[in-house]
């Protein structure tokens, strides 16, 4: 994968797949700390201990239709790579959380991406799911929770042209209102 944003998508799509409810990503800039950490953590089916050890073996998957399975071990690769680090936990019926913590200025470091169209696909692509994303930089941030919104719009469906509008424009608006003309 060539942007980090799209590990973040796989690993969204298996707690999609693990039947969670609530899916909740986080991304921390630190320029200071010299660090980028991404947290996607679910409520979904979870698994148990022997299974979040192989998750990590690309030669292992339960998907039929292949016998690989890339993004974790991927993600994982990612991180170790620019002297980062990587974790997965997960408890069977509780869900899985996953960080994945980058050195920032490493020149082995994939950018991050079009975190806002990635955030922007989970949520209008699985709209029976909530979504909780934190996006900070240095301190400064924002939050789109989906459990808000829907209270707020009282039935209206996030998939609505005009909320799907919203939801992209919020998303643009605010990452590069944080980023402060930066990329990373």
């Amino acid at each position: 994968m060539t942007e980090l944003s799209l590990n973040v998508l796989d690993i969204a799509q298996n707690s999609v797949k693990a039947k969670a409810s609530l899916i909740e990503i986080s991304v921390d800039i630190s320029t200071a700390e010299n660090r980028l950490v991404i947290i996607i953590k679910d409520n979904g089916c979870g698994m148990d201990e022997e299974t979040v050890k192989k998750v990590i073996d690309p030669f292992y998957t339960t998907r039929t239709t292949r016998k690989v399975g890339l993004g974790v071990p991927f993600f994982k690769m990612s991180a170790e790579m620019t002297g980062g680090s990587f974790d997965i936990s997960s408890e069977k019926g509780k869900g899985t959380k996953v960080t994945a913590e980058y050195v920032l200025d490493s020149i082995d470091r994939m950018p991050l991406g079009d975190m806002p169209a990635t955030i922007e696909t989970l949520v209008l692509y699985n709209t029976d799911i909530d979504f909780i994303y934190r996006y900070e930089v240095d301190g400064e941030g924002f939050e789109l929770d989906t459990v808000q919104m829907k209270d707020i719009l009282g039935g209206v469906p996030l998939d609505m042209p005009d909320v799907a509008e919203y939801i992209k424009e919020f998303l643009r608006e605010n990452t590069e209102t944080v980023n402060k003309e930066k990329t990373f």
